[in-house]
């Protein structure tokens, strides 16, 4: 009998732990830069956590978003489905400069691809690259070639 309050006692402290845990583990981070302008992201590098992307973030902190890296430089395409936040997409070539970049709306199963092969996509908040005058064939620091 004891042994079976027991581990009712550790069934439910464990579920209790597991609901006091965060949702999301914690991604690498990577700084990078955009002319004078730091960035702070969390790098998505494989199928799970690219997968997953900003999903159900309430919000991003002003120079914080998510850098995508991807196997192989291909057209590739965001959507917004469970995203919370206005974002914009940067894709990036294989030297990490900027091929185009796409404003996306909350909610949205709309794809925005890139133009041309990408290697990277780099996610921030909705019209952040627009106002720092970051454009097609900007440079993006700090991404170490895979």
């Amino acid at each position: 009998m004891q042994s079976m309050q027991f581990r009712g006692a550790l069934l439910a402290l464990a579920m209790l732990l597991a609901a006091a845990l965060p949702a999301r583990a914690q991604l690498p981070r990577v700084e990078l830069g955009a002319g004078m302008h730091l960035i702070q992201a969390e790098l998505a590098a494989d199928d799970p956590s690219r997968m997953r992307g900003l999903m159900f973030r309430k919000s991003l902190g002003p120079n914080e978003g998510m850098l995508f890296v991807f196997e192989e430089a291909t057209t590739h395409c965001m959507w917004m489905k469970n995203t919370l936040i206005p974002l914009s997409v940067a894709f990036l070539d294989e030297a990490a400069r900027v091929i185009n970049i796409a404003d996306m709306t909350p909610h949205s199963e709309e794809s925005h691809c890139a133009t041309r092969p990408a290697r990277y996509a780099l996610e921030m908040t909705r019209g952040w690259f627009a106002a720092r005058g970051v454009g097609p064939g900007s440079p993006i620091r700090g991404i170490l070639r895979r």
